[in-house]
């Protein structure tokens, strides 16, 4: 089972002074800064994935590469852009959350597969429209609403026009067709479809927001009719625990954001490691935080008071990790500087556990060794970001122990 990690321009500075809170003023973001493939110890995923929306942007708005950023990637191409090692896989689609209120998807054709060949990917993503909804089996006399049959339509229509113009081209971009669906019947006639127009590789869209056993129910649907050499990727969908079931049902790769993102997104499930979750300890810059920041200009704050028991919270934290003061302490500096700042909602029992167990301590994956309690403070996009390339090291590790065996149960037709 390969895991692709899907980006979103999402590196650290190896100079950040943490003590400062600062950038060194020689820096060059896309010079010095670094994704996760080059500052972990160990590889954290097998390939990464780069939507054309991303970069291009659509008709919601601009992508998040800049000018420069886009005209380096067509320059040097994915590879050369990302600084990829051997065996890292590229993997491009169009992002289609972004154009998802759209009645039609804003790319043609042509515009997706020159996309993806000049940059060099070795895969693309056929051209879809997601569906929004979906709709257990069972419902008696279920009609699908007429947007939902259009966008399986449209999705279908894009990939026979896709693979077609790639076999025109003689294209090195292996295609990927996009299936979508709205229960286990319509997803298994969009892969029939697809493999009727000559995909071996397909990926199941609009899933995220489906249940488990949901999404279990249309892969065994879909098994009944997938050919042997039909290999499946699921867009959007991590479910470690799952990950031998959808593989039974020929699941061969899956892209998420999952685990990098709940670093910084999630109440507490923000630091990760093999067998739980730790809550990461916030410490809110006085500065740089724009809540606390609006608290300070409009009086309900007083700035000097709350730079002073930030600082003294930030020594506390450090010392604790030296070993020059106790849990208790530095849990102590934490809550007085919530209290400052009017923290309404706290995670005493959380932190405390963060700290009793100093889980960073044992961890091999390059940046907590580096970095230490640095790692576990909720503070920043620079610790954060650090944060969840260290869970994607951990979801690595967790896909490394699976048996991921061969399929149990193999497409009924060769």
């Amino acid at each position: 089972m390969k895991f692709y990690f899907p980006d979103s321009q999402d590196l650290i500075s190896p100079t950040y002074d943490f003590v400062h809170d600062e950038y060194s003023p020689l820096r060059v973001r896309q010079r010095d800064d670094r994704y996760a493939h080059e500052v972990l110890s160990a590889p954290a995923y097998d390939g990464i994935l780069v939507s054309k929306a991303i970069v291009d942007g659509s008709v919601s708005g601009a992508g998040k590469y800049s000018m420069p950023q886009r005209q380096r990637l067509y320059r040097l191409g994915v590879r050369g852009f990302f600084r990829l090692p051997d065996g890292v896989e590229t993997l491009g689609d169009c992002g289609a959350f972004n154009y998802v209120n759209e009645p039609e998807p804003p790319y043609s054709v042509d515009e997706v597969l020159d996309f993806y060949e000049q940059c060099g990917f070795e895969a693309g993503v056929s051209i879809d429209h997601i569906i929004l909804g979906y709709q257990r089996p069972g419902l008696v006399n279920f009609e699908p609403p007429d947007e939902w049959v259009d966008r399986r339509r449209i999705s279908l229509r894009y990939a026979e026009a896709f693979i077609a113009e790639a076999k025109k081209r003689k294209s090195s971009v292996e295609p990927v067709g996009a299936a979508q669906g709205w229960d286990p019947a319509s997803y298994a006639d969009s892969v029939k479809e697809l493999q009727r127009m000559g995909y071996k590789r397909i990926a199941l869209g609009g899933m995220v927001p489906l249940k488990t056993p949901d999404i279990l129910d249309c892969l065994s649907e879909i098994d009944t009719i997938r050919r042997k050499s039909t290999k499946l990727h699921l867009l959007g969908i991590t479910r470690v625990d799952s990950i031998e079931s959808f593989a039974s049902y020929g699941v061969a790769s899956f892209d998420s954001t999952s685990s990098f993102r709940q670093s910084f997104m999630d109440d507490r499930d923000n630091y990760h490691t093999a067998t739980t979750t730790y809550a990461a300890i916030r410490v809110p810059q006085v500065d740089g935080n724009v809540t606390l920041k609006r608290a300070v200009l409009s009086g309900k704050v007083a700035q000097g008071e709350a730079v002073k028991a930030e600082r003294e919270c930030l020594a506390r934290l450090r010392a604790f990790d030296r070993g020059e003061c106790t849990v208790d302490e530095a849990l102590a500096a934490t809550i007085a500087y919530e209290n400052v700042v009017g923290v309404k909602k706290t995670y005493d029992e959380q932190y405390r556990r963060t700290l009793e167990h100093a889980p960073w301590k044992a961890c091999q994956c390059g940046l907590c060794a580096q970095h230490g309690i640095e790692m576990a403070i909720f503070r920043g996009t620079e610790r954060n970001k650090r944060r969840g390339f260290h869970n994607l090291s951990v979801l690595a590790e967790k896909m490394s122990v699976l048996p991921c065996r061969a399929p149990k149960r193999k497409g009924k037709h060769g």
